[in-house]
């Protein structure tokens, strides 16, 4: 008797095996027509739907122009501090500054000895000054007072302090 069913199942399988490729077959054919128009569709939505997003327009950002120094060179009054410990830099620096329009200096020694990079310090009111002079003398580094106060200033606008 088994050898009776083993034709039927062999051409049941056969033809299992052949209705699945015939419905690969179809299922791929679908897919190819149908594609093409959804898939337009679907781009022709997304285009309308960015075209018609509402476009939110910020106001530029007004940046200040920079500030003009108000003190001519000559009417400045530095105080330069000599922060690397090598004695005698803050007079050859006030020479320099001298030399660059900078008349009225006095020197002395920061109250910490030994800084990684010169620096200009301003008192309030006197940044583009201080940047002025540190474009000048070549310092990157330039902010408000920090560590000193005005009294220590002895009448000067803007402090350099040399580091090493």
């Amino acid at each position: 008797m088994d050898a009776a069913i083993r034709p039927w199942r062999t051409a049941t399988l056969v033809a299992t095996a052949i209705a699945l490729v015939e419905l690969a077959a179809l299922v791929v054919a679908g897919l190819m027509l149908v594609s093409g128009p959804l898939a337009r569709r679907v781009h022709e939505k997304a285009a309308a739907k960015t075209a018609a997003a509402p476009v939110h327009l910020r106001p530029a950002r007004v940046v200040a122009p920079p500030a003009v120094p108000r003190l001519a060179r000559a009417r400045m009054h530095v105080l330069v501090l000599n922060g690397n410990g090598r004695a005698g830099a803050a007079n050859t620096e006030a020479v320099r500054l001298q030399t660059l329009g900078y008349p009225a200096i006095t020197t002395g020694n920061a109250p910490r000895a030994r800084r990684a990079a010169s620096l200009v310090m301003y008192r309030p009111g006197y940044r583009p000054e201080a940047v002025r002079l540190a474009r000048d003398v070549g310092i990157r580094l330039v902010g408000p007072l920090d560590g000193l106060h005005v009294t220590d200033l002895k009448g000067a606008q803007v402090v350099e302090i040399l580091g090493t």
